[in-house]
């Protein structure tokens, strides 16, 4: 069976809840960041305005880092104001918006979210955290807790990456961080703690901490609101702790939260032994032709012709120069061949492979993908026809194509 968390790991005493409650609060108050979205939501009279404000921010945030997304949350926000206005919104335009920000299936899935609020809910947003994840395509267990708390005060907790570091470094939480008993526990906890007066500024509050000074590395501990419960800290004082259990060392075999017996404290990481996470899975490789084709416009101005990616699957409804998977083990030669009797098919006129010049490669990160794009470029003299029940395509100048909703792999490869 099972070994439930030692007293050790949790939150158990009022008055250190109450003392972090506190302690964190008044933190914030007084350091919290400047953000458009805090200002928004503070200044709204409109619950649910202030809902749609948090969950756009939310939403953006995922995976992106706040410097990155301020400038893109003031654009939407400025174009869809409201819920309703980016229902009526096309999938091309948030695309386009959204260009450049990445992950971009979470701007879909927000539009539909909001269709879905305007059509089927009565323009209302559902109040609750588990309404918000069980109604709401898009929305899981931490952007539900984030709006419910925040816009509607209702006292639940979150966890998110930097809610992870924290709360695992107050309890010496070693374990890999993203193992069910380690997730079940921290999310109790974090409903354990928050302030049922202030949910949401608390909520806020962990966040801030974990992004300001509870940093991965080299965290500034001096500086902590809660150092005083921050039991990794108060082993890092002590040293390695001795073989009879304290506080530090709860003593219990097989504890589903203790750092396991293979990777034992190491004295020079201090508070960043924690937390402890799974090896990370590496990227899988992936090659893709991609051919330019070019022009000269009725203006002189080159246009290239960009064709649209299908509804479904990896950066969805974006537009993209014409492009194919290829082997990774394909040669050159071959490669010229199979991608001019792509662009054949599509365009119904015969495609020279000795006529596309190779221009060079371009690599592009994704979370999952390690991707590079091998570039061709193939100059026409007049119009061409793509094969528009494969997918749509268009010419556009260079200004237009930046104004696209383009790829950054693709603007790496123009």
């Amino acid at each position: 069976a099972p070994v439930s968390p030692p007293a050790q790991h949790l939150f158990s005493d009022p008055a250190e809840i109450q003392a972090l409650r506190r302690n964190l609060l008044a933190w914030y108050d007084k350091c919290k960041r400047d953000l458009p979205w805090r200002t928004l939501a503070a200044t709204e009279p409109d619950a649910d305005r202030r809902a749609y404000a948090v969950w756009v921010s939310e939403i953006m945030l995922q995976q992106t880092q706040v410097a990155t997304v301020i400038d893109y949350y003031n654009r939407w926000m400025q174009k869809w104001p409201t819920l309703q206005a980016l229902a009526q919104a096309s999938l091309e335009e948030v695309n386009e918006l959204w260009a450049g920000l990445g992950y971009y299936s979470r701007g879909k899935r927000l539009q539909e979210a909001a269709k879905k609020v305007v059509s089927e809910l009565a323009g209302r947003m559902p109040r609750t955290a588990e309404d918000l994840q069980k109604l709401l395509p898009g929305v899981g267990r931490y952007t539900a807790g984030a709006i419910a708390s925040i816009s509607y005060g209702q006292a639940t907790g979150i966890v998110d990456g930097n809610v992870i570091r924290v709360l695992c470094r107050l309890r010496c939480i070693g374990a890999d961080s993203s193992s069910s008993a380690v997730t079940d526990c921290l999310w109790d906890m974090a409903n354990a703690v928050v302030d049922r007066s202030r949910p949401g500024d608390f909520n806020q509050a962990l966040m801030e901490l974990g992004a300001t000074v509870c940093v991965p590395k080299a965290p500034l501990c001096g500086e902590c609101p809660v150092r005083k419960q921050c039991r990794a800290r108060h082993r890092k004082l002590l040293g390695q702790p001795t073989p009879v259990p304290d506080v530090e060392d709860c003593g219990v075999g097989d504890c589903p939260l203790c750092p396991p017996a293979a990777e034992p404290w190491d004295s020079s990481l201090g508070v960043t032994n924690f937390p402890r996470k799974a090896a990370k899975k590496q990227p899988r490789s992936a090659r893709t032709a991609t051919c330019v084709l070019e022009r000269r416009g009725c203006h002189g101005a080159p246009e290239y012709l960009i064709v649209q990616r299908p509804r479904s699957g990896l950066l969805a409804g974006l537009w993209e120069f014409p492009s194919l998977p290829v082997a990774q083990s394909l040669q050159e030669e071959k490669e010229r061949e199979v991608l001019a009797d792509h662009l054949q098919a599509w365009m119904g006129q015969p495609v020279a492979a000795e006529g596309l010049q190779l221009i060079g490669e371009v690599v592009h990160i994704f979370s999952h993908i390690h991707q590079t794009y091998v570039v061709y470029s193939l100059p026409l003299d007049g119009d061409v026809t793509w094969d528009s029940a494969s997918s749509p395509s268009r010419w556009v100048t260079e200004e237009e194509f930046h104004a696209s909703a383009v790829s950054t792999a693709m603007k790496k490869v123009l």
